[in-house]
């Protein structure tokens, strides 16, 4: 359908021009801003920088170097936002998940959709320009935890920096689509790196991190030169084997604080989300997630802080160098990251101005630090946490709840795996003083099990993370659903950081909502998994507007402004780490994924396009019942192989196909599939290597068993014609 060199969709020829030929045929068809490719004007540090003077655009992940997500425009406000109705909307041609902040510059949106795809857009008609496929071979997929998403591009000069789920950095010309260079990030191709995140542009160097930490993987962050693609300079945020010598003074001194033999399983520590910039201090803030695999107890045996696992690390954006760090997570073993949002603002502490850094990581905690050095100035619960009662304020460490580490199934520790903030972004409004984070309260047991040596390198997880949030066989189908929803609740929290407590919380509704915009008009806007796009009142919370969009929203919205009209916009479509593995919560609600760019404005009156669905009723397996001891063996492998793409419990999140549906006529292919990668090219690896023909047939035989139950509670599905 599209190729890498910016070709155009089936169905747009009359339309979908390149911008370079719009100077010639804008008469025809109205493109507007837009008159000439070279009203492309390039991007630097000084336009992000002054982006205060240019509200009309979102040109950097958070719009700003500050990351706080705000849009000074106000004409829709709690006044007129009755008024905002559908502008335009684009469908994407996937099912997979969505999850990317677009960018807005000279009134042309570039965002992604899953496996890595570019799409420039009219920002004010959605007509396409371009569309970019780096074509990543869909077996890689095996190798990310979490979806084969993609949260945005970068823009610097006349490019579109992208980073591709299989690891490349890839520089696009912004005029036609065609790819200016690409470079590979990855250290090793023998284990599962990945890319998820956004690209930042800081003095001419393209940032990027990596994903992989539940596979095995050593985390670093790259720099490079966004001309020619050439590596400037790299910060490994964990230290490797000691034996091959370390890379500077840093890693040899972060190694003390590591035992065992880390390097083996890779460590972890992953930058896969967020980074921050000072242009005044020169700081680049880096976001480390969770070791690998999780359970220090395996990783570092000897126990020690691990660094620079779950921490803000500080380093010189000239060179990379270590500046500083705050480690909110010490020996992290509950996949605590600090890849979150972080946020920079100047707030008035002690009767002086400080110039802070906050986040809200998964951990459960609020941290306002000093953004110079590094130093703490608060911690304070926003969420349900017992896995630390407090953070202590002179050494800057929590202080744990010992029955945390304690691996034993009769604790469940809060928050959860899921954390108590994720990568949906946060926001900050500098008019309100408050932050407003899609949080939520949910727990996790975590037991020593043998998942670690079961799965190796492919999942370096030593939990069973289904043994948090199976759901009874038993329960009929209205139950379960009552469960689903109980189970895994989401709130919007306005914090106040000042007070260092709550402003006020609304449900937002189960498993994660999505991201948040503040905006200029006392307005944030957020939507979440059932359907709803909303505003709500910066100051109060109380909800002034709401508009159905047929299924799930993740990703956070922007606002910008095309001749004189404000514009909001959001990426719809339901996926990601929870969109898999969490069927058994979201399943019962009967959504399917369509994945859209939605655009509002005051007065828009298009209507949402409407996508028929059909129910289908879980059928009876023609195959005799599986014995009991088999369903249990293919429960652990399920468990350990299966569970993060296809479901906790055998139910699909209806972004990848419900294997419960066809156990009885794919029986006769299942070693073909499983084993031999039959179906890779649908993103399906085949496993030969890791499992036996016995093995795969065990799962199967689980898969049968979960069929089986679901048929007799009378499931059905809702799946798009």
């Amino acid at each position: 359908m599209m190729t890498s060199t910016g070709h155009f969709f089936r169905g747009f020829s009359r339309r979908t021009v390149m911008l370079s030929a719009i100077g010639t045929i804008s008469a025809l068809f109205s493109f507007s801003p837009l008159a000439t490719a070279q009203e492309l004007a390039d991007v630097n540090g000084k336009r992000i920088v002054e982006a205060e003077k240019f509200p009309q655009e979102w040109l950097s992940h958070g719009r700003t170097y500050a990351e706080q997500r705000y849009s000074p425009l106000d004409q829709v406000d709690a006044d007129s936002v009755s008024r905002l109705g559908l502008a335009w909307s684009f469908e994407l041609p996937t099912r997979r998940g969505v999850e990317a902040t677009p960018l807005v510059a000279d009134g042309v949106m570039y965002t992604t959709g899953s496996w890595s795809i570019v799409y420039a857009l009219d920002a004010r008609s959605g007509a396409l320009f371009w569309t970019y496929d780096p074509e990543v071979p869909k077996e890689h997929a095996m190798h990310a935890c979490c979806d084969v998403v993609n949260r945005g591009v970068a823009l610097w000069g006349d490019k579109v920096y992208l980073g591709s789920l299989d690891g490349r950095l890839i520089a696009i010309d912004r005029a036609t689509g065609k790819q200016a260079w690409s470079t590979d990030t990855i250290i090793d191709r023998s284990i599962s790196y990945t890319i998820t995140g956004a690209p930042r542009v800081v003095k001419g160097l393209v940032i990027i991190g990596n994903g992989g930490a539940e596979m095995g993987v050593r985390g670093y962050v790259s720099a490079y030169d966004a001309q020619t693609g050439d590596l400037v300079w790299r910060f490994f945020t964990v230290p490797g084997n000691p034996a091959k010598g370390f890379e500077d003074k840093t890693q040899q001194w972060i190694a003390s604080t590591w035992t065992g033999e880390w390097w083996k399983s890779g460590g972890g520590g992953t930058a896969w989300d967020s980074f921050a910039y000072d242009p005044e201090l020169n700081l680049l803030y880096i976001g480390v997630g969770n070791g690998s695999p999780w359970n220090r107890k395996v990783r570092s045996p000897g126990g020690g802080d691990n660094l620079f696992l779950s921490s803000i690390v500080a380093v010189n954006a000239d060179d990379g160098s270590y500046v500083w760090h705050y480690q909110t997570t010490p020996g992290d073993s509950w996949d605590f990251t600090a890849t979150q949002q972080m946020t920079l603002a100047e707030l008035e502490i002690g009767g002086r101005t400080r110039k802070v850094i906050m986040q809200a990581p998964k951990n459960g905690f609020f941290y306002v630090l000093d953004r110079r050095t590094g130093e703490l100035l608060s911690a304070d619960p926003f969420a349900k946490v017992n896995w630390a009662t407090h953070i202590d304020m002179q050494t800057g460490r929590p202080v744990e709840d010992p029955r945390a580490r304690s691996g034993s199934d009769d604790f469940s520790v809060y928050p959860g795996s899921g954390g108590a903030h994720n990568w949906m972004s946060m926001a900050y409004s500098p008019d309100t003083g408050l932050v407003y984070i899609p949080a939520r309260d949910s727990g996790h047991v975590y037991v020593d099990d043998f998942i670690f040596e079961a799965r190796k390198t492919i999942y370096n997880i030593n939990y069973d993370i289904s043994a948090a949030v199976n759901i009874p066989d038993w329960l009929p189908v209205w139950a379960r659903n009552l469960v689903a929803r109980w189970k895994l609740r989401s709130r919007l929290v306005a914090w106040d950081p000042l007070a260092r407590r709550e402003a006020w919380s609304v449900d937002s509704g189960v498993l994660s909502a999505g991201g948040v915009l503040a905006t200029g008009g006392n307005l944030v806007f957020q939507g979440n998994l059932t359907g709803e796009f909303a505003a709500y009142a910066a100051d109060t919370g109380d909800k002034v507007w709401s508009y159905k969009v047929e299924n799930g929203i993740l990703a956070a919205p922007i606002s910008y402004e095309i001749d004189g009209e404000q514009y909001i916009a959001v990426m719809q479509g339901w996926g990601g780490g929870a969109g898999l593995s969490g069927g058994v919560l979201v399943g019962p609600m009967g959504i399917f994924n369509i994945s859209r760019v939605l655009v509002f404005r005051l007065g828009g009156s298009e209507p949402l396009p409407q996508v028929a669905g059909i129910t289908q009723e879980l059928p009876e397996p023609t195959l005799p019942a599986p014995p009991q001891d088999r369903v249990e063996q293919g429960r652990k492998l399920y468990t350990v192989y299966c569970l993060a793409c296809h479901g906790i419990q055998a139910i699909s999140g209806a972004v990848v196909p419900d294997l419960r549906y066809r156990t009885s006529d794919l029986d006769a292919a299942w070693k073909t599939i499983v084993i031999d990668g039959g179906l890779k090219t649908n993103g399906m690896p085949g496993w030969n290597g890791y499992l036996t023909v016995d093995e795969a047939n065990l799962i199967k035989d689980y898969v049968l068993h979960e069929a089986i139950q679901g048929h007799r509670r009378g499931e059905s599905r809702t799946v798009r014609k």
